[in-house]
C-alpha cells in the first residue's frame, strides 16, 4: 500500500498510522508555485489507476514500529468534508474530491482546507500526480490560512464593557456612559504601566440599560453598532487629513473621499479624482493608514502598478515596504 491512503485522525487527536504504511513521500513541486490554483493540465491516463482507494474507515488499528516512526511528526490539515488523504512531504493532507465537467483538475485551498475538483474521466492516479507536483504550493497555502485563522481567533472583538477595540494600531478599552450620548474618547496623557491609555465612553439611555437584564444580546448590539459607527466618523476626519497632508507633495488633487466596506481591497483610486479607503483601515497603525494614502493618490498619477507608480509611492513614503508588509498579514478584527 502507498501512502495515498492513511487512516484520517480527527483534528488534534495524536497521528495513529495505519498498519504496512510505504515510507515513500510525494515529490516537491517546482519553485514556481502558480499564483492562480484554478487549473492545470493532468498527466496521462494509466492503465491500473482507474480504481480509488476506498473511503475512510474510522477503525483504529495496530501500529508497527517502522510505520509510526515517519508518523509521529506529520502535521495534519483535514477538509470537513474530506473522503481521502495524502502525504505530501511530512503534511498529512486530508482533502475533498469532487466531480465535475471541466477539463483541468482544479485545487481550492481555502479556510476549511483543500479542495479537489477533477474531471469525471480522470483517474485515481491523475489526482495523486497532480497533488504531488503541486504539494509545495498546498502545503504553503495550507500553512497560511492557519495561521491567518489564528490571526483572526486572537483579534476577534468581546464586544462588552472592558473590552477592547485596535484603534490608531493601540487598544482602546470601551467604558459605558450612562445617560450621556454618542461615543467619547478621553485619552490619558500620565496613564500607569498596565493601565488602558485610551478610553472610549459610550453613551447609553437609562432606559435601554434596564432591558439588558432581560434581553443581554441587546447590550452587544448596543455596543458593537455604536463603537462602529464612531470609527467610521473617525476614519473620515484622518482619511482627509492625511490625504490633504500628502496631496500637495505629490503633485495631486482629489476631488471626493468615499468610506469603503470592500472585504477584498483597502482603497481604490478613480480616474475622476475620486478615492475610496476601507474605513476599517483605523484598527491599523497610522504608517499602515499612510501607505494606503499614498498607494491611492499615486494612481491619480500612474493607473497602473508600473515601476514608474512604485517611484511615485517612493518619493512620498521612503520606507513604504515596511507598511506594505505589515498590511499583507493584516486581519480585520471583527
Amino acid at each position: 500500500m502507498n501512502l495515498k491512503q492513511m487512516l484520517l485522525p480527527w483534528w488534534g487527536e495524536p497521528l495513529e498510522a495505519p498498519t504496512h504504511v510505504s515510507t515513500r513521500t510525494a515529490p516537491h513541486a517546482p519553485h514556481d508555485s502558480p499564483t492562480d490554483p484554478s487549473g492545470f493540465p493532468v498527466s496521462d491516463v494509466s492503465s491500473d489507476g482507474m480504481t480509488p482507494p476506498p473511503k475512510f474507515s474510522l477503525l483504529r488499528h495496530s501500529v508497527t514500529a517502522e510505520a509510526s516512526a515517519p508518523a509521529a511528526a506529520l502535521s495534519v490539515f483535514r477538509h470537513p468534508s474530506a473522503q481521502h488523504e495524502m502525504l505530501l512531504g511530512q503534511v498529512l493532507v486530508g482533502f475533498e474530491l469532487l466531480r465535475c465537467k471541466r477539463r483541468s483538475i482544479g485545487m481550492v485551498v481555502s479556510p476549511e482546507g483543500l479542495t479537489v475538483r477533477a474531471p469525471r474521466w480522470a483517474t485515481w492516479n491523475d489526482i495523486e500526480q497532480a497533488l504531488s507536483d503541486k504539494s509545495r504550493w498546498i502545503c504553503a497555502k495550507l500553512v497560511d490560512q492557519r495561521d491567518k485563522g489564528q490571526r483572526q481567533a486572537a483579534a476577534r472583538i468581546t464586544w462588552e464593557e472592558g473590552g477592547s477595540i485596535p484603534y490608531l494600531g493601540e487598544p482602546l478599552v470601551m467604558m459605558w456612559a450612562p445617560g450621556q450620548k454618542g461615543c467619547t474618547l478621553v485619552e490619558q496623557q500620565h496613564g500607569l504601566p498596565g493601565v488602558a491609555q485610551r478610553v472610549l465612553h459610550v453613551g447609553v439611555p437609562a432606559a435601554e440599560q434596564v432591558q439588558w437584564a432581560a434581553e443581554p444580546a441587546r447590550a452587544v448590539t448596543w455596543m458593537r453598532e455604536h463603537v462602529l459607527r464612531w470609527l467610521q466618523g473617525q476614519a473620515l476626519a484622518h482619511y482627509r487629513e492625511r490625504l490633504a497632508h500628502f496631496s500637495p507633495a505629490m503633485g495631486v488633487q482629489m476631488k471626493a473621499l468615499k468610506l469603503s466596506s470592500a472585504r477584498t481591497r483597502w482603497g481604490s483610486a478613480s480616474v475622476d479624482g475620486t478615492i475610496r479607503l476601507q474605513w476599517k483601515l483605523m484598527h491599523f497603525s497610522p504608517a499602515v493608514i499612510d501607505y494606503v494614502v499614498v498607494h491611492e493618490l499615486a494612481h491619480l498619477r500612474e493607473m497602473n502598478h508600473s515601476p514608474r507608480f512604485w517611484q511615485v509611492v517612493a518619493e512620498a513614503l521612503p520606507d513604504y515596504e515596511v507598511p506594505l508588509e505589515q498590511l499583507r498579514h493584516a486581519v480585520i478584527p471583527e
